[in-house]
């Protein structure tokens, strides 16, 4: 099953990942296969599941203790660029390439 140029560039888009290559098209096109299996199984009569803890009448959450705290600074040695005491985070998505280029990669998959 080929993957249209224009599912690839939603998936892309969505997704931050680059599939500019064979192999991560190839990558793609065998996770929709294993995915597309599901579709065989019959789930006629079967409820949907609120949580794969069903059977648990309550689940167990720990406390939230605050144990270390008090270390803007360290933290904020790590980061490549800082205004006030925020980190900067890259801006928009990661350049992908044109409809036409891939259109013609996609033709030698």
């Amino acid at each position: 099953q080929k993957v249209s140029v224009e599912v690839l560039d939603h998936l892309e888009h969505l997704a931050l990942v680059d599939f500019r290559d064979s192999e991560g098209v190839e990558r793609l096109q065998k996770a929709i296969q294993f995915a597309d299996q599901l579709l065989e199984v019959n789930t006629d009569g079967v409820e949907p599941m609120d949580s794969v803890l069903e059977d648990r009448w309550c689940l167990y959450l720990r406390e939230d203790d605050v144990t270390e705290g008090n270390c803007t600074k360290e933290l904020l040695e790590n980061a490549r660029e800082k205004v006030e005491e925020y980190f900067v985070a890259p801006p928009g998505n990661i350049p992908l390439s044109k409809l036409e280029e891939r259109e013609t990669f996609l033709q030698g998959s």
